[in-house]
């Protein structure tokens, strides 16, 4: 499986990056499936951008955790992991939350909006 990760510069190595803000996922290195994805992400946070890639072959033994949709399960995971609740899970693959959906995740997790107000606007 080819995956890809935008950046400013070739990242031949990826690393896990344990300090900065906290993401949806915890901290991780964030890759794509889908090239066209990763290079919109790439032209619109950068003026100097990368896409790498790299060759992905599954490995049954990782701890890897699924999330096919948003789901109550998806959304108080991100919540934790934005909190810096770390999980033990080698690989998280679901959706991330675009900036729209970021405010609302935010808004959830600082008890600005209930978890029906939150389903109800994304």
């Amino acid at each position: 499986m080819k995956l890809y990760h935008e950046s400013s510069v070739m990242v031949e190595r990826p690393e896990i990056i344990t300090d900065g803000n906290y993401k949806d996922f915890g901290y991780g290195f964030y890759c794509t499936n889908l090239e066209k994805q990763a290079k919109r992400w790439a032209l619109a946070k950068r003026k100097k951008h990368v896409v790498n890639i790299y060759d992905y072959n599954e490995e049954h033994s990782l701890n890897m955790l699924e999330f096919n949709e948003m789901t109550d399960k998806w959304l108080d995971f991100v919540v934790d992991c934005r909190r810096g609740i770390k999980h033990d899970y080698d690989i998280v693959e679901g959706p991330m939350a675009d900036d729209t959906i970021w405010n609302y995740v935010d808004d959830f997790a600082r008890d600005n909006i209930s978890r029906g107000a939150f389903w109800e606007l994304s």
